[in-house]
C-alpha cells in the first residue's frame, strides 16, 4: 500500500513528491518484496495496521488483502486506488492470477479501480486493459507480465487523476466470478475426476507455490515437474497392454519419466519428493522396481497413485483488521 503522492521524477516528469509504504505482517522480509525495496530506497514503511500520520493525496493498493474503512479511505482527498490483475468483475478476490491459469482462461488483464470501504474488488474501474494469455503460461510467468502492464497504468492514471476520477464507470453486473485463497487441499490431485489438461493446469497455476501431492503406499509424495506425455510414448504396447485406472503409475524407460493415468489419459512426471527429491528413474529404481519384486504377479492397478485427503483442521477465524 503505497500512500501520499505528490510529485515524484519518473523520467524526467515530475508526478510523485512523497512516496511512503504500508506492507503487511510477515514473518519473514523476503515475502515482501516493496517491503525491501523501500528500505533500499530509503523510503519511510509502515506496519499495517498503522498507516502513519502524514497527510495523504492519493493511497495505492496491490495484493494488499486488507479491508480498508471509510475512515481511512477519506484520509485521501483522490481515495485509494487498487490495482487488480484481472479484467473484473472476473476473478474478484485475493488470487485472480492463479484462478486465471487455473481455468484456463485465453485473456487475462489490469484493473485501476478504486476502493470501497470493507468490501473487496467491487469499486469503480477507472482503467483497464486485457492481454492474452500465451499458451501453457504459468502463475509466475503472467505475473511478471500483469505486473509491468499495472505499472505503467497506475503511471497513466496518476498523471490524469482528477480526470480518471470522473471517468469512472461502475463494474458491470454479469460476469462476476471470485478468486478464493489455494489451500493445501486444492493441490491434492483427484486421479479419477481430473482429466490431464485439468492437472497441467493446476501444476502451472501453483506448483511453484505448493506442489501438486498424491499418496502412495500410505506415505505422501509431492510431484515437483509434470509434464505432457509424447504421443508415441502412449503408442508404447506396455501401456496399450495393461489394463489400468486412474491412478496407475508405470516407469517409462525410454524417456525417462513416470507415466500416471488420470480421467481421460496420463500425465509425466520427471521428479517427486518422497523424504527427498528424487528423478523418476530414481524412484522407480527405489521404490516401484523392488515392489514388483515383490509382487511378480500385480497389476499397475495395484501399485498405483491415490488422492491424498488431508485431515480437517479446525477453522480458525480471522478477522480482517478494519481501522476504524
Amino acid at each position: 500500500m503505497c500512500e501520499r503522492g505528490k510529485l515524484w521524477e519518473n523520467k524526467g516528469e515530475e508526478l510523485i513528491e512523497n512516496l511512503e509504504v504500508v506492507t503487511v505482517p510477515s514473518p519473514s522480509p523476503k515475502r515482501l518484496p516493496v517491503k525491501q525495496y523501500a528500505v533500499q530506497s530509503q523510503l519511510p514503511v509502515y506496519e499495517w495496521p498503522d498507516v502513519g500520520s502524514g497527510e495523504y493525496d492519493v493511497g495505492v493498493v496491490a495484493s494488499f488483502g486488507r479491508l480498508l474503512s471509510e475512515a481511512l479511505i477519506l484520509k485521501f482527498p483522490y481515495g485509494i486506488l487498487n490495482v487488480h490483475p484481472s479484467c473484473l468483475p472476473r476473478w474478484r478476490g485475493p488470487a485472480p492470477i492463479i484462478h486465471t491459469v487455473l481455468h484456463g482462461d485465453t485473456v487475462a488483464g489490469v484493473t485501476i479501480m478504486q476502493i470501497r470501504p470493507k468490501r473487496f474488488d467491487v469499486g469503480p474501474i477507472l482503467k483497464q486493459e486485457t492481454v492474452p494469455v500465451p499458451p501453457k503460461s504459468t502463475t509466475k510467468d503472467l505475473e511478471a507480465v500483469l505486473s509491468r502492464l499495472g505499472a505503467n497504468m497506475l503511471i497513466t492514471v496518476l498523471k490524469t487523476l482528477p480526470e480518471s476520477l470522473n471517468n469512472g464507470r461502475q463494474q458491470p453486473a454479469e460476469g462476476v466470478t471470485h478468486a478464493p485463497k489455494i489451500s493445501a487441499a486444492t493441490s491434492c490431485i483427484k486421479w479419477e475426476e481430473q482429466t490431464s489438461e485439468q492437472i497441467f493446469r493446476l501444476h502451472r497455476a501453483i506448483g511453484n507455490i505448493i506442489p501438486l501431492q498424491t499418496l502412495w503406499m500410505n506415505s505422501t509424495i509431492k510431484l515437483l515437474d509434470v509434464v505432457e506425455v509424447n504421443s508415441s510414448v502412449l503408442t508404447d504396447p506396455k501401456l496399450t497392454g495393461q489394463a489400468v485406472i486412474p491412478g496407475s503409475v508405470i516407469y517409462h524407460r525410454q524417456s525417462q519419466i513416470l507415466l500416471v493415468c488420470c480421467k481421460d489419459g496420463w500425465i509425466g512426471v520427471r521428479s517427486v519428493m518422497l523424504k527427498k527429491t528424487l528423478t523418476a528413474t530414481d524412484f522407480y529404481n527405489g521404490y516401484l522396481h523392488p515392489w514388483y519384486q515383490k509382487n511378480s504377479l500385480a497389476q499397475p492397478s495395484q501399485c498405483r497413485f491415490q488422492t491424498l485427503r488431508l485431515p480437517l483442521k479446525k477453522k480458525q477465524e480471522k478477522k480482517i483488521v478494519a481501522m476504524q
